[in-house]
């Protein structure tokens, strides 16, 4: 990969003044033969394994910073899904390997470990439901693990008993966190179409088809995109478009360059560049704030979901063009509470849930970071995944749901959650309808998958 010079003279300008940064080197490590009967000794493989793989990360990553001045913001790691590995020993829950993930994350120093996941879109193994049942404490009891739990797919459609259970879960979570707002929840996603090499949180697992130990790169600009579209005020849509797919080209040109000197000096496979807008809470570092410079008014608006279908669209295209290791979400994220334009438009009410589903139709993952009242019933917080998990499977994407039902407070109330370098944010209680779904919650089962699926 050849770097001019103008290039790298127009990179430190995006680092020093637009927020430019590396959001996440995750690395991605194969667990599988870390299975055994024993829990001493799975813990000991787990824990040996990770740092043998793991231990120079953070080092590396602050050598790459010092010599190319460019932020990287997180040091994460991602393993083969839990439920996995835990399939072979008789214990009855997997709390104690989380708190395993959690003291190993720690030692080497990475900011999340991801992987305390299961994939249960077709349905449940023993594991599935131990690993399942877990989460709630697991994630109370530990700071840096954080869990993927995939219900659904294109192919195989949704689990509906797997949606049911999450709702579940999720409750749980928020009250074994009440006294920081349910915060566990912040770490735990439900997902359709969850990619194998995802290097942003709580997504992240080591996915089937990957090599043994592999670096894929999280890569963040809005506040680049946003510099460029401030000096297009009279620009077309075709011009802005033009503009954007021109910046995500030279952002995922500087993720792979660091992604493969991270992978070259651990001696590693190096796996993906994923494309995707991540928003933060400083201030020029907004996807809204992007949308409103296209021409809202405030986000949430008439015209927002078209909005980001456009950026989505040039940023995925953009970014293809520079690299052909392309993977994980790639596209542009709108985490509520970790969006300072997002907080204001859900502080105006420009933004609904319903507007946000309608949004996550076009964009990368999905209602993501979305604070509920704590008293929003389980059945509603499943029937608000299985509408999102619908979003995915007809449409042949990946869709998510972070929500947060904080324990105490109602809507219009304001949450704040400290740690991990406030990548979590802070936002405000949005309202959910208040009708209730329980009757067609409760009668379970699977949503068949659609027509589309039989494409072979």
């Amino acid at each position: 990969m050849e770097i001019s010079s103008e290039e790298i003279l127009e990179t430190i300008k995006m680092v020093q003044m637009q927020n430019l940064d590396i959001r996440a080197v995750t690395m991605s490590i194969n667990l599988l033969d870390c299975s055994h009967p024993n829990l001493k000794i799975l813990k000991s493989k787990i824990r040996k394994k990770i740092t043998d793989h793991g231990k120079n990360l953070v080092k590396v990553c602050q050598e790459l910073e010092s010599i190319y001045g460019i932020p990287i913001v997180n040091e994460r790691i991602a393993v083969t899904p839990i439920s996995l590995i835990g399939t072979n020993c008789n214990i009855k829950d997997y709390i104690s390997i989380a708190k395993t993930l959690d003291e190993t994350a720690k030692d080497i120093g990475v900011d999340f470990i991801g992987g305390f996941s299961a994939l249960v879109e077709k349905g449940f193994s023993k594991s599935d439901f131990k690993l399942l049942n877990s989460i709630p404490e697991a994630l109370a009891s530990t700071d840096f693990v954080c869990s993927a739990i995939n219900v659904a797919t294109t192919k195989v459609g949704i689990n509906m008993d797997a949606a049911v259970k999450m709702g579940k879960i999720i409750k749980e979570t928020a009250k074994l966190t009440s006294k920081n707002d349910g915060i566990g929840c912040a770490k735990l996603a439900t997902f359709a179409n969850l990619p194998p090499d995802v290097p942003f949180m709580p997504g992240a697992i080591h996915g089937q088809g990957q090599p043994e130990c592999v670096i894929n790169i999280g890569v963040s600009g809005p506040g680049v995109i946003k510099s460029v579209l401030e000096k297009m005020e009279n620009a077309n849509l075709n011009e802005i478009s033009e503009a954007i797919k021109k910046t995500s080209f030279k952002i995922t040109r500087m993720g792979e360059l660091i992604g493969k000197e991270v992978a070259k000096k651990l001696k590693v496979e190096f796996g993906s560049v994923d494309l995707s807008l991540a928003p933060t809470t400083n201030v020029g570092d907004s996807i809204a704030q992007i949308l409103e410079l296209i021409g809202l008014e405030v986000c949430g608006t008439h015209g927002t979901t078209a909005a980001l279908a456009l950026l989505t669209d040039a940023v995925k295209k953009g970014g293809a063009m520079a690299s052909s290791s392309v993977g994980g979400f790639s596209g542009a994220f709108i985490p509520v509470c970790e969006d300072k334009g997002m907080i204001e438009a859900v502080r105006k009410k420009a933004i609904t849930l319903d507007k946000l589903e309608a949004m996550t139709s076009v964009c990368a993952v999905g209602l993501d970071m979305v604070v509920v009242p704590g008293n929003t019933p389980a059945e509603t917080i499943s029937a608000i995944i299985a509408d999102e998990m619908a979003i995915g499977v007809v449409n042949n994407k990946t869709t998510g749901v972070r929500i947060i039902p904080a324990p105490g407070k109602k809507a219009g109330d304001k949450v704040k959650f400290s740690g991990h370098q406030g990548l979590l944010g802070e936002g405000i209680v949005m309202p959910v309808n208040k009708y209730n779904s329980k009757k067609f919650i409760q009668r379970g089962g699977k949503i068949p998958a659609p027509l589309r699926s039989l494409g072979n």
